[in-house]
């Protein structure tokens, strides 16, 4: 079994920073892709951003210039730094990764964290 503990969320005004950490854990033989999510009142669950196992980036054009994703691959860690944080990106935050469950596995498995609210305040 795979499981995807974040940590980090909670309360903070209007243009501070947050940092969101979710570590992976389990029958793992390598972690592909990792990413963030979110999910606001409302409204549908959308990318935040993702990083591939070599370190590529996307984002969303909502959060570029504010929002870093990285990783540590040793410890199958994501990361995600908030800064110039705004009313709107209040949501719960969901980590997800892509697994290779076995070394002779053919394809990825996704697992999801169990969200984690940020709350911006105004």
């Amino acid at each position: 079994q795979v499981q995807l503990v974040e940590s980090g969320g909670g309360l903070v005004q209007a243009g501070g920073s947050l940092r969101l950490s979710c570590a992976a854990s389990g029958s793992i033989f390598r972690v592909s892709a990792m990413g963030w999510y979110r999910q606001a009142p409302g409204k549908e669950r959308d990318l935040v951003a993702t990083i591939t196992n070599s370190g590529t980036t996307n984002y969303a054009d909502s959060v570029k210039g504010r929002f870093t994703i990285s990783r540590d691959n040793a410890k199958n860690t994501v990361y995600l730094q908030m800064a110039s944080l705004k009313p709107e990106d209040t949501a719960v935050y969901y980590c997800n990764a892509n697994v290779y469950r076995y070394r002779t596995s053919y394809y990825t498995t996704d697992f999801w964290g169990q969200g984690t609210q940020v709350t911006v305040s105004s």
